[in-house]
């Protein structure tokens, strides 16, 4: 189950936040992609998920998503972005102490590295969904600038069908990345991730392997 979750301080936090029947004192923020928001059902699914494994799951849109309904960001408002990030992950620290973890789907993912990149200290580890390494047809244009300064584990979840990376390049983009890391391969999978076959354990799937991930 979940509850609207709202806090309008500059930049907003609107979303959903998924409470746990019997929590372990982590918490989880995650965000959505470029052309989504956070009622994507991916988002959902693995928020149900986390919560089911005990975690506090906060869902949220962007700050260009609660700016506009539909569309890509706008050039220029990812760092306003990555503020939207800080806040949530503020917020929730303030409803806890136990461990916090920030992530998202592509875009989201993206800009969550780059927020941690630049404060190791924000957060205990990444989850990253469909990161997007490059986009379609342009393996040349990597997104990897800040990689070599991100000091927080980091756990990708990938599919063997994503147009924005190939599961080849995403193992050797992750090797300049001098934190604890991990990918797994979601087999079929595209950029959403979710297919008939994988829509039932993957959520699942991926909250039991991050929880190992960062027991390490």
């Amino acid at each position: 189950m979940f509850t609207p979750f709202v806090d309008l301080a500059d930049p907003p936090v609107r979303g959903f936040l998924h409470a746990p029947a019997q929590p372990n004192g982590s918490a989880i923020v995650l965000t959505h992609g470029a052309g989504a928001n956070c009622q994507s059902k991916l988002l959902i699914e693995i928020s149900d998920a986390f919560a089911a494994a005990g975690f506090t799951a906060l869902r949220f849109d962007l700050p260009f998503r609660s700016e506009r309904p539909a569309g890509p960001p706008r050039p220029g408002s990812a760092p306003r972005d990555r503020e939207g990030l800080r806040r949530a992950v503020a917020l929730m620290k303030e409803k806890g102490r136990g461990p916090i973890f920030l992530g998202g789907h592509s875009y989201g993912g993206r800009q969550s590295t780059i927020l941690v990149s630049e404060d190791s200290q924000l957060v205990d580890g990444l989850l990253l969904l469909s990161y997007p390494l490059h986009p379609p047809r342009k393996p040349d244009q990597l997104r990897t600038s800040h990689f070599p300064k991100l000091k927080t584990p980091a756990f990708f979840a990938h599919g063997t069908r994503d147009p924005f990376a190939t599961i080849a390049e995403m193992e050797s983009a992750l090797k300049l990345i001098p934190a604890a890391h991990a990918l797994v391969e979601v087999e079929g999978a595209g950029h959403d991730l979710l297919t008939k076959k994988t829509l039932g354990e993957l959520p699942a799937r991926v909250v039991s392997e991050f929880q190992t991930f960062v027991r390490k």
